[in-house]
């Protein structure tokens, strides 16, 4: 057996694979909160994860990176929580508006940018920043209730339109919206704090 593996035999291995996911906490913690939006949601979700990636260590077998693992317990925590915060989560919805008009007022009538946006030079050089990445999240932690946790349900816990209609209740339509305003918002964002700085 590897001996980086978790061994339940071995005590003093098995505590240091726990030292390791508890260290995890803080992450997984940032995470949850940009997906949920509410510290105590945030921390159950964690606190499951954690417990669930403890009772499933003999059965990980080190045949991954132990975060990536631990994450992927995370998403369907997460996941666990939206659906029992259902009732919440519509209440929760004023962020969202039918007749809002903003996202129609960046476009002309062919669908180009009314002011063409800043040339973004080297995005992929960009992605490798650890500040970019914190610039990325704080702008992610901007974007208001459900247009967040739309566009995280997407790109975080990969979730089709029609599973996030499904869990929130919405129109395919509205999810388009929504998803196309928090892109809109967080290319703003990233603009304003991140590549207007680069550009200075």
């Amino acid at each position: 057996m590897n001996p980086t593996d978790p061994n339940p035999a071995n005590p003093e291995q098995q505590a240091r694979w726990l030292e390791r996911i508890e260290a995890l906490r803080p992450t997984l913690m940032r995470l949850a909160l940009l997906q949920l939006r509410n510290r105590a949601w945030a921390e159950d979700a964690v606190s499951e994860a954690l417990l669930a990636a403890i009772e499933g260590l003999p059965r990980f077998g080190g045949r991954s990176q132990l975060q990536t693992w631990v994450v992927g317990i995370l998403k369907h925590k997460v996941l666990d929580q939206l659906r029992q915060r259902q009732r919440e989560l519509r209440l929760d919805d004023e962020s969202f508006n039918a007749d809002d008009d903003e996202a129609a007022q960046m476009f002309v009538p062919d669908g180009h940018f009314v002011q063409p946006p800043q040339d973004w030079h080297a995005p992929a050089e960009a992605l490798r920043q650890k500040q970019f990445l914190e610039v990325l999240e704080a702008c992610m932690d901007l974007l208001p209730g459900q247009l967040g946790r739309v566009f995280l349900m997407r790109e975080w816990l990969e979730l089709s339109t029609e599973e996030i209609c499904q869990e929130l209740g919405f129109t395919s339509t509205n999810v388009w919206q929504m998803l196309s305003r928090a892109r809109l918002r967080l290319r703003e964002c990233l603009q304003l704090r991140w590549f207007g700085e680069q550009a200075r």
